[in-house]
Order: structure tokens, then sequence, then C-alpha cells
């Protein structure tokens, strides 16, 4: 799956150690083929819903959508459904169909099966670069930089240590410090633990894939970036409402995303996440990876089930 070099200028952020390589690019997105358009991944990162995460199907079915196009085609556009539970006890297989290669767009379809049923279906688009004299982009908010925020580990212990801390959030944050996920993140403005029963539905934050993935396979850092997109993004849409209401289930719909320009996911991009609307037992999310030197690298939106029921007064714990 090589295609030509991202650009390394503007993005920062640095390198980290070539011998610490990225498990997301040694094992998660690492398929294995078993016939041809048929590959079989591994599961990694179980979140706390004991159900197989989605960004990690989403990135593997593009993986296995990459194998089946030229090199000199780049993804522009995913389009996906979660239709089943994934099953973290056992490995998802994929199914790719090269439903059309055309002159400038080229489609596949991907259908993960466990069990024998599918549990997630997608589509693909690739297409030949073909500059064009129209081009615009919004803004990149203006945020600190990521060398001076705490990263999430150092902030956790910061929540957990404050004694005004609620027991609900104490409980939850240790279960999230108790997480292995493969990506770092760094919060752009935290809430202190008083905040936290009056947000909006948005949040920033600056997010990276752990270890070295290099700078020579875009197809790669998209794949990468398409399980990082997944991260914290529903979630989003229950910040103004945590405090009277506990999560019962939460799980995502469908998930669409937009390539722009390349860009290193091992690199710092600032993620913007907004939630405009909620209701119907769904929300809605819309997201955007900014590239440091102010590039629009990909857009993201996203429904997801989410069900609540009333939140148990501190007084009664």
């Amino acid at each position: 799956m090589s295609s030509p070099q991202a650009p390394e200028d503007g993005q920062g952020g640095g390198d980290p150690p070539r011998d610490l390589r990225s498990v997301l690019v040694t094992s998660v997105l690492n398929l294995e083929p078993l016939d041809e358009d048929l590959f079989r991944g591994r599961n990694y990162w179980i979140p706390k819903s004991k159900r197989l995460f989605g960004g990690q199907i989403m990135g593997q079915a593009l993986v296995a959508a990459a194998k089946s196009v030229s090199e000199d085609v780049q993804v522009h556009s995913l389009h996906c459904y979660f239709v089943r539970a994934g099953d973290p006890k056992v490995p998802v297989l994929y199914q790719v169909e090269r439903t059309r290669t055309g002159a400038s767009f080229s489609v596949r379809s991907v259908k993960a099966v466990q069990h024998g049923r599918p549990i997630f279906i997608c589509q693909a688009s690739f297409q030949q670069a073909q500059p064009s004299p129209i081009q615009h982009q919004f803004s990149m908010p203006t945020v600190p930089p990521p060398e001076v925020l705490l990263d999430f580990d150092t902030l956790l212990d910061q929540y957990l240590r404050d004694p005004n801390l609620q027991k609900k959030y104490r409980v939850g944050l240790n279960r999230i410090a108790a997480q292995d996920v493969p990506i770092e993140i760094k919060l752009v403005n935290p809430p202190t633990p008083s905040q936290m029963q009056n947000m909006e539905p948005k949040q920033m934050f600056w997010v990276r894939a752990r270890g070295y993935i290099g700078e020579g396979d875009i197809k790669m850092h998209c794949c990468v970036a398409a399980y990082i997109s997944d991260y914290a993004f529903l979630s989003t849409a229950l910040l103004p409402h945590r405090w009277n209401h506990k999560v019962h289930f939460m799980v995502s719909l469908d998930h669409s995303m937009w390539f722009h320009a390349p860009f290193r996911a091992d690199h710092w991009m600032l993620y913007e996440c907004e939630s405009p609307w909620a209701g119907g037992s769904r929300g809605l999310v819309r997201g955007q990876l900014w590239r440091r030197d102010g590039v629009l690298a990909v857009s993201c939106a996203q429904e997801g089930v989410i069900r609540v029921k009333p939140q148990v007064s501190e007084s009664k714990l």
C-alpha cells in the first residue's frame, strides 16, 4: 500500500523515536490476507462497552479497500454504517468488492463480518490527483500549541487529586485512566471540575498516533486518521447533559470522512468537534482535523444512538 510521500513542511510536532513503531501500524492495521480481496483483522484496544471500537473497524476496512486500488490514487471519502456490535473475542473478516474502477475515481465496498453476519459496511472512494484553480477553506482556530498543554494522563491525575471532584466523575475518570489507547491527546481549554456541569457541546484537542509511522504512505496515514477520528467524537453530544443524565447505551450508527490534504497521523493535529443537534435518542457530531500549519486535512461527521437514564444525585450515593 505504498504511495507518494506526505509533505513534512509546516506540520511540525517532530518524529517519535523510530524504534517505537506505532502499534496502529504494526498490529491494529496490519491485516492478514486470506484470499483475493479477503482479509482478517486482529482486535486491540477494547472500550469499556466490551464492543469493538468503531475506529478500529473503520481503519481496518479502509486498509482492506486501499489494498485493492493502484498506488497512484488516494482516498478522498469514506461512508460507513455500523449494523451490529463487534465481538472482541473473535477476529473480523473484511470482504472487498471492486465496485468501480474509473479513470479519475474508483469505488470500493467493504463488508466486515463476524459469526457469518455483517457488523459493518462502508464505501470508500479514491481519486487520481487533479489540480484545480478552485480552492478555499475556513481558517483554523487559534489555540495554544500542544507543547504547552498537559498530556491526558497528567490532566486526569490532576482531576483525580482534586478533593472536590464528585464521585460520579471520579469513577468515570478512573476508567479512562485505566485504558491503554494507542493515541495521544492534549485537551485545549480543559474544564475544571466545577465547569463540567455546564459545558457546551463543543471540544477541541490535539491528537496523534502513539509511536512512529513515517512519511511515506499517505494511505496508511488516512487509515490511522479513521481510527483516531472515532475516539471521544460522539461523546461531544453528551457534554451539556452529563450533569443530569447517566449514559445507558451509546453506539455509533454511521460515520463519514472526507480527506482534503496530505498529513502525518503521527504528528499533532487539532481535532475540532461540535454537536449541532441531539434528539430522538440520537446525537449528531461534526469534526475537523487541522494540520499544525493551518491546512484543513480531514472533515468528519457521525450520528449515534444515545440512551440515558436520570443521574443519581451525589447525596444518594
